[in-house]
């Protein structure tokens, strides 16, 4: 299972309404004027199909002069030396290491889930993304949350 996912900055009228809904039904829901996905969409008028459809694949731009951070999960191999890899690969790329926790391998696969700073000034996180994935032995990565 290979999931090669690129990321793109655009700007608002670029976006799609549909995704700008969903967007949307997320902050109802994080700042709790909404009890209940239904209650979200119904106040920006998306199907409940259409909120589950993108909710994991837009965020909003937030700019920060001091960096941003980023968890993330890893569906792995269970290798020595691999997770050595991923951690060289985020240090490559400038990311300071907040949280990790690694889930007790099951047939052979560990999940990792990795709360990374990445530098503003030099850190590239859609690259180390990228390069993570590419790692042998990595089969999956999906970006849960961004501050």
């Amino acid at each position: 299972m290979e999931d090669n996912r690129r990321y793109f900055v655009v700007t608002e009228k670029a976006v799609p309404d549909v995704l700008l809904k969903v967007v949307e039904a997320k902050r109802l829901l994080e700042v709790q004027k909404s009890a209940t996905v239904q209650d979200a969409v119904e106040a920006v008028g998306i199907s409940r199909s259409s909120f589950y459809k993108y909710k994991d694949d837009i965020f909003p731009f937030k700019e920060k002069t001091k960096g941003r951070n980023i968890t993330f999960i890893i569906q792995m191999d269970d290798e020595p030396g691999l997770l050595s890899a991923v951690l060289k690969m985020i240090a490559r790329f400038h990311g300071n290491i907040l949280t990790i926790h690694q889930s007790i391998p099951m047939n052979g696969v560990a999940s990792l889930t990795l709360s990374v700073a990445i530098s503003a000034a030099q850190g590239d996180a859609a690259a180390m993304v990228e390069h993570i994935q590419q790692i042998e032995g990595v089969h999956y990565l999906k970006i849960l949350g961004r501050e």
